[in-house]
């Protein structure tokens, strides 16, 4: 897809649009309309009917939303391929694999089951640019733009991809070393009843690894609750009972991944990057020397891989801005310390199951257990994260309150720490992140910080 506007974004956020299903703007309304949007950007052109995949994750309102995409994609002419509950990253791969001209996904992600989303992936299997987004947004609120509805035999149809999670499981399971085997390897699974639940213990299983998945239950109501990377506590735990190398908590989509090591300690993003890019180095294989990763990923990991002479590009929050920077700089390895995973060599955007497969490999080869490789990869820098809902969203520019409090803090840390503080993407926050040697300094500020937001929007302390 190509853009021809960069109006601003007001639907979009930075991992697509995203609410309460069935409140505007995740209405079927508006999911219809996208439907329309998506296929008349995607197929203008094309010589033929567009083809546009659909996968979503376990949520129950996640039968309406596809419903709805699927009669816009058809009201257009377009071609449906109806993926069912798939990571998000199968259907980047899907749309790329299978020529088709556009993927939707339908989730949202780690939020919990009340809320839905939509993200559309180009037919490069990216995710679409801002100005691409833009441009859907006007002919959301224009959709005379869209020409005449389709009639007669013109309407598009919709059917189902039976083998999608077979085609996924291959894809995935083909970017582990040919040369290396998980036989003898004990893992835990926890997909967080969500959209890998069922290729996410297949990939490992016919890889040889002996598995206990769970997680893998869905009800419609029950994703990410009290489970997978938002809550590893139960992964880590049946990883020491069990007696397991390794546990893998997948959030609602499977676009990232908690690693736990055989202690039942949890291993984020971070450290990963700094394991990964240091082997990854150490055999020719990072190119460009470099890691690209978000202003959230800790200082510890700057200072490591600068050790390791492997520089690090840092971007907005988002794991699509890390990649648009990897493609800029034709780098192959970056993430977020949250545990979106990027190896541009195998996937299009961040894949939970290659991501921990990439992890197993290097335990393998170094033959080294997981504890050992992230103890050793990364001395971190004291961080805390905090947000707080407030009643307005306005330009942090304008808080005058919250502008001196941050100068002073920043001046206080000097070089020996960081301030981010930045609206959220997807919700109606302001986040907050500290890093500093002394944990209760810290801390102290962050609380500043927030009180002096809450005085220049006039909210309740």
């Amino acid at each position: 897809m190509s853009a021809t506007t960069s109006a601003p974004r007001s639907l979009f956020g930075t991992d697509g649009i995203r609410g309460v299903a069935n409140v505007h703007p995740m209405t079927p309304e508006l999911a219809l309309a996208l439907g329309r949007a998506v296929t008349f950007v995607a197929g203008r052109d094309q010589h033929h009917a567009p083809r546009v995949l659909i996968g979503k994750d376990t949520r129950l309102s996640g039968y309406m939303i596809e419903t709805a995409i699927a009669s816009g994609v058809t009201s257009m002419g377009g071609r449906v391929l109806l993926c069912g509950p798939v990571p998000t990253p199968a259907v980047a791969h899907l749309t790329l694999s299978m020529r088709a001209d556009a993927g939707i996904v339908i989730s949202a992600s780690h939020n919990p089951y009340p809320d839905n989303g939509i993200k559309v992936f180009g037919a490069d299997g990216f995710k679409l640019p801002d100005a691409v987004e833009s441009e859907i947004e006007e002919l959301l609120g224009d959709p005379e733009r869209l020409g005449r509805r389709r009639t007669g035999s013109a309407i598009g149809r919709a059917e189902k991809l039976e083998d999608a999670r077979g085609r996924y499981v291959a894809y995935v399971k083909n970017t582990f070393p040919r040369d290396l085997t998980l036989d003898g390897i004990r893992v835990v699974v926890d997909a967080a009843h969500g959209a890998a639940y069922r290729v996410a213990p297949l990939v490992f299983s016919e890889l040889g690894a002996k598995v206990r998945a769970i997680g893998v239950r869905p009800n419609g109501v029950n994703i990410n609750r009290d489970a997978g990377a938002l809550h590893p506590e139960n992964a880590c735990r049946e990883v020491v009972e069990r007696g397991a190398q390794i546990g893998i908590a997948l959030d609602g989509d499977a676009d990232r991944v908690l690693v736990i090591d055989e202690k039942g300690e949890v291993v984020d993003g971070d450290a990963v990057m700094a394991m990964c890019a240091t082997r990854m180095r150490r055999d020719g294989e990072l190119r460009g020397d470099t890691v690209v990763a978000t202003v959230m990923s800790n200082l510890g990991l700057e200072r490591a891989l600068e050790a390791q002479s492997i520089r690090l590009i840092r971007t907005p929050v988002g794991d699509r801005y890390v990649v648009e920077a990897m493609r800029k700089g034709r780098f192959n390895l970056g993430g977020e310390q949250s545990g979106h995973l990027i190896f541009l060599d195998h996937a299009s955007t961040g894949d939970g199951l290659i991501g921990a497969l990439q992890v197993i490999a290097l335990m393998i080869r170094t033959g080294r257990p997981l504890s050992e490789l992230a103890h050793e990869a990364l001395e971190r820098v004291p961080q805390i994260t905090e947000s707080v809902t407030l009643p307005t969203r306005r330009p942090l520019e304008e808080m005058s309150s919250l502008q001196k409090t941050s100068e002073r803090v920043r001046s206080a840390l000097g070089e020996e720490g960081r301030v981010i503080v930045r609206w959220s993407g997807t919700e109606p926050k302001l986040r907050f992140m500290l890093e500093g040697p002394d944990e209760d300094r810290i801390r102290e500020w962050a609380r500043q910080l927030i009180e002096a937001a809450q005085q220049d929007l006039g909210a309740s302390t």
